[in-house]
């Protein structure tokens, strides 16, 4: 990953619009994020904060490409498989 894309760690706690507000307001500065989640709780809440932040960006004429991938990450001593979701807008 490059260093100077930012990283969203969503959980199946987080609320989908605060990680909406979260996307768009990197998409608006940097114009790409990558969302990390482990398990189909954290992607369920990512997927509808990516639809949530499309409604938010697409009035500025951009539309959000996600491109997903799989990734393994070290929790807590133990490897587990992540969902990132790389996002950009065009």
């Amino acid at each position: 990953m490059d260093d100077s894309i930012k990283l969203l760690r969503v959980s199946s706690k987080s609320n989908p619009n605060s990680v909406a507000g979260a996307i768009a307001g990197i998409i608006r500065s940097d114009t790409r994020v990558q969302i990390q989640t482990i398990g189909a709780g954290a992607l369920n809440q990512a997927i509808k904060g990516v639809a949530i932040a499309r409604g938010f960006i697409a009035p500025t004429g951009q539309d959000l490409v996600c491109i997903p991938y799989f990734k393994d990450i070290e929790v807590n001593g133990e490897i587990k498989t992540a969902i990132v979701l790389s996002l950009e807008s065009r």
